[in-house]
């Protein structure tokens, strides 16, 4: 067995993550579709527009919030502006799943997210919720 020093800080949460995501699905009844990586996302409005690719600079409008509904950040009324392969890898490949005027939700296992570690406010392992407007691809 190889042993690395950091093992026991750097947990895996993949399987608790699906349970924990699966579970919010199912409590909320939602309509969610699962990828290869695991992102599950909701779709309530497809949008009409150009649909991003994961180099795409996109305008977002946001809600981002735990599983116990605690919101953890937010955009303004006109969204924030990013380059897709500058942010989280949920969002990355997320966003494009909706084209311009899309409207639905990201459920982002940790892996995708920030990890075991976590950043600024959201701890390690937390699976992450995104309400999301797609409102422009540049």
């Amino acid at each position: 067995m190889s042993s690395c020093s950091n093992d026991k800080d750097n947990i895996d949460f993949k399987a608790q993550n699906e349970e924990e995501i699966q579970l919010y699905i199912a409590e909320n009844n939602l309509n969610a579709t699962r990828s290869d990586s695991g992102l599950y996302y909701v779709i309530d409005n497809l949008g009409t527009g150009a649909q991003p690719t994961s180099s795409s600079t996109v305008t977002v409008i946001y809600k981002g919030y735990f599983l116990n509904g605690q919101q953890f950040d937010s955009s303004n009324a006109q969204g924030v502006t990013f380059g897709l392969n500058r942010v989280i890898p949920g969002w990355t490949e997320g966003i494009t799943y909706f084209k311009e005027g899309g409207r639905g939700m990201l459920l982002i296992p940790a892996h995708l997210g920030y990890g075991s570690f976590g950043t600024r406010g959201i701890p390690g392992g937390a699976v992450l919720i995104f309400d999301i407007t797609l409102v422009d691809v540049n």
